[in-house]
């Protein structure tokens, strides 16, 4: 391979065979996105994935690091190099399916991999596809991607990267640390109009508690986010509410003042359940996820991508106030974690509208942008040892 083929044949060969493969991509993508699975339970689409792989020539290790919905695919290239990550995700949310274009990112990921194992001989190193379940919060135990780290998948890994769907080409956005939780309130049955004094009522405690995290709000940092749902509550008008359930997130910039945000809430529960005479439980629902640190010299190959193939890129947002277990991959191997434009308007994420929108001829063409970039930002990594070492630089000065 010559510095003219790296420079001019190579990448007009990867966007080729994305063109090329756009059709299988595009049922594939539709496929997911139409069966709707929640995390952990992704077996059609972890298998429809590890199976386009593996008929492309990637060695799959199915089930992998202990989740039965995870995968790991190799490729080696043509010769030793460094080795790239690919993160595919695939998961729904409960109800509204897939409302965060989770179809779209795994495919955005497998598209380019199969791109690349087209133009093997190209490069050198070795590419790596992680199916990563899970990365809503969901479900209990929810976040693969740090069941991934844990198990130390990214040992060796140079870069890993993953594409997101968005209304906006954004190279980066920030986002917080997040510790999911679940806070329960245990009380004593009694009828509610007879005898309502010898009931203990476990439903005030979860609305004192609410109303205690509102008061909290102010005498917290701007960038915390604080926010849950009731889902057990009683079961009868008439009967005093011996049993209530909370389930609630907390996310903030930093994962240290996290930790105090997470006991302030605790202290908040546990007032209610003195106030009431309840007696609270409380158990972390998922991993904890760490904030995104973007890799700025692997974000600025991802941008040249996107110029390469004439995508206009938005300003990245100084704050953001989402969540991603990409966050922990960051924390131990240089990532990025852009996101690809699949509206041409304003859609809110985790709304029907947007699973609409990852369906959509528009969302396949935004997964198709996304999966040729991706493929262009792995060839430069694979034959760049200036970019590898660059990388690797900045993220020692920022680890």
């Amino acid at each position: 391979m010559t510095a003219n083929e790296t420079e001019g044949a190579a990448p007009a060969r990867l966007i080729a065979a994305v063109d090329a493969a756009r059709d299988g991509l595009v049922a594939l993508s539709d496929r997911i996105g139409n069966t709707p699975e929640l995390g952990f339970q992704e077996e059609k689409a972890s298998a429809w994935h590890a199976s386009v792989l593996e008929q492309a020539g990637f060695e799959v290790q199915r089930p992998y690091a202990g989740m039965p919905t995870a995968f790991r695919a190799a490729m080696q290239g043509s010769g030793p190099g460094p080795t790239v990550a690919l993160l595919a995700e695939y998961d729904a949310l409960p109800d509204i399916g897939h409302a965060c274009g989770h179809n779209l990112h795994g495919v955005m990921s497998t598209g380019a991999a199969l791109a690349l194992a087209q133009c093997r001989d190209a490069w050198p190193g070795r590419l790596l596809v992680f199916g990563s379940p899970a990365e809503e919060g969901a479900v209990d135990g929810a976040g693969g991607k740090v069941v991934l780290v844990s198990a130390g998948a990214f040992e060796g890994v140079d870069a890993a990267m993953m594409v997101h769907s968005s209304t906006g080409n954004i190279l980066s956005m920030p986002s917080l640390a997040r510790e999911a939780f679940e806070i329960t309130f245990r009380g004593k049955p009694a009828h509610a109009a007879a005898i309502p004094h010898e009931g203990i009522n476990a439903l005030d405690a979860a609305l004192l508690t609410f109303n205690a995290v509102n008061a909290l709000r102010q005498h917290l940092t701007p960038d915390v986010r604080i926010h849950g749902i009731i889902t057990k509550g009683g079961v009868s008008p008439n009967i005093v509410p011996e049993y209530a359930e909370i389930r609630m997130y907390a996310r903030a910039a930093d994962a240290g003042y996290l930790k105090e945000v997470v006991e302030k809430v605790k202290n908040c529960a546990r007032g209610a359940a003195q106030a009431t005479g309840a007696k609270m439980g409380w158990r972390a629902t998922a991993h904890p996820y760490q904030n995104m640190i973007t890799n700025e010299a692997l974000a600025g190959a991802f941008a040249d991508a996107l110029g390469t193939l004439g995508a206009p890129l938005q300003a990245s947002p100084r704050r953001g106030s989402g969540s991603t277990d990409m966050g922990n991959v960051s924390q131990v191997v240089p990532s990025v974690h852009p996101y690809i434009s699949i509206s041409d308007e304003y859609v809110p994420g985790h709304s029907r509208e947007f699973a609409a929108c990852a369906v959509s001829p528009r969302g396949h063409d935004g997964m198709v942008l996304g999966a040729k970039t991706l493929a262009l930002t792995a060839l430069r990594i694979l034959t760049s040892p200036d970019l590898v070492r660059a990388m690797k630089e900045e993220f020692v000065v920022r680890g």
